[in-house]
C-alpha cells in the first residue's frame, strides 16, 4: 500500500468500524483539545505501531483532524510526532456541534496551537505522575462544578476595575491521607509562553500581573467558594524559562495578599515527576510541592 499523505485526506479509503479503543481515543482528544500522537499512545497503552496506524485511519475517515498550523515543523524535520484534534465525524459522535469541529481545528493559528499543546503537555505529564503515585487526577469534566465550560468568572480588584478570569485548565488531585480521609486539592493552570507582557503601565492593558490580581481578588472575595463551590485553590503556572519565572515572581511580590496561592516552574519541569518536583512559590524564597506525598496513604512509587 502506498504511503498516505500526512495532511490531506485521500479521496477513497477502505471502510472501518469504530472500536471501543477508537471511542476512548476520541474522548481523550476531546478532553485535551489537542494531543500529540506519542501522548495518545502513552495514555492509551498498547502497541505504538498499531495505535499510530489507527490514528492515521481515524484522520483519513474524518474522525480526527491534523491542524495545518503544525506544518512548519515538518518543513524542518519529518521526525516530529503529529498533533491531533477532533474532526467533524467525532463532533457528531459526541453530539457537540458536529458541523464546526473539523474546520475549527484544521484552521487554528500557530500561536494558539503552541499554547494549547503546552496546556496538554502539563496535564499529560501530571496524569502520568498521578498514575505512578496512586493519586487521582480529576479533570474539569469530572469535577461537577456548578458552571458551564469553559470555566470563567469576573472579579473586582482593589481600584474597582472588573477583570475576567479564564484559567487554561482547572483540575483537582485527590488522594487518601494517612488517617483514611479523602483529600482534594484544586488547581487553576496558566500556561505562559512568554508572549504576554508581565507588567504594563495601565491595568486596562493585558499583562500577567493583571491575571495575578484577578486570582488574588478571587481568593480575597471568596468567589471560588460562592461561584464554583471550590473550598480552596492554588494557581499553577508553567512558563518558558527560569528568567521568565523570576519575572513572574517579581510581579507576584507586588500583590498585597495571597502570595502563597501561586506556584511557578519553567518547562523543564515537564521532564520530571510533577508530583515530586519542587515548585517556586509566590511567597519570598518559599518552595512547594503539588501534593504532600508523605500524607498520602501507601503511595505507589515505581
Amino acid at each position: 500500500m502506498s504511503r498516505l499523505p500526512r495532511f490531506k485526506r485521500v479521496a477513497s479509503v477502505a471502510p472501518i468500524r469504530l472500536t471501543g479503543r477508537d471511542h476512548k481515543i476520541i474522548r481523550l482528544i476531546h478532553r485535551h483539545r489537542f494531543l500529540r500522537s506519542h501522548q495518545i499512545i502513552v495514555l492509551i497503552g498498547g502497541s505504538a505501531q498499531q495505535l499510530s496506524r489507527r490514528l492515521q485511519w481515524l484522520f483519513h475517515h474524518g474522525y480526527l483532524e491534523r491542524p495545518r498550523a503544525q506544518l512548519q515543523y515538518y518543513e524542518r524535520s519529518g521526525s516530529q510526532t503529529i498533533t491531533y484534534g477532533l474532526g467533524n465525524k467525532s463532533g457528531s459522535l459526541l453530539q457537540i456541534n458536529p458541523a464546526s469541529w473539523g474546520e475549527k481545528n484544521r484552521g487554528i493559528g500557530q500561536m494558539y496551537l503552541a499554547h494549547a499543546l503546552l496546556v496538554s503537555d502539563v496535564i499529560v505529564s501530571l496524569e502520568l505522575a498521578c498514575r505512578k503515585h496512586g493519586i487521582r487526577l480529576l479533570h474539569e469534566d469530572e469535577l461537577k462544578l456548578p458552571v458551564e465550560a469553559p470555566l470563567h468568572w469576573r472579579v473586582k480588584i482593589r481600584d474597582g476595575t472588573r477583570l475576567g478570569v479564564i484559567p487554561d485548565r482547572v483540575f483537582a488531585l485527590e488522594y487518601t491521607d494517612q488517617y483514611g480521609s479523602t483529600q482534594r486539592v484544586y488547581y487553576f493552570l496558566e500556561a505562559d509562553r512568554g508572549t504576554m507582557p508581565v507588567v504594563r503601565e495601565k491595568l486596562a492593558q493585558s499583562s500577567f500581573y493583571r491575571k495575578l490580581l484577578a486570582y488574588e481578588a478571587t481568593w480575597t472575595s471568596k468567589v471560588h467558594q460562592r461561584h464554583l463551590g471550590i473550598p480552596r485553590f492554588r494557581v499553577l503556572t508553567v512558563t518558558t524559562s527560569p528568567a521568565r519565572v523570576k519575572s513572574l515572581l517579581d510581579a507576584c511580590s507586588k500583590l498585597q495578599r495571597g502570595h502563597g496561592l501561586f506556584l511557578f516552574a519553567d518547562q523543564s519541569v515537564l521532564e520530571k515527576d510533577l508530583l515530586t518536583a519542587v515548585w517556586q512559590c509566590g511567597k519570598a524564597a518559599a518552595m512547594s510541592a503539588l501534593v504532600d506525598l508523605s500524607a498520602s496513604a501507601n503511595p505507589h512509587v515505581s
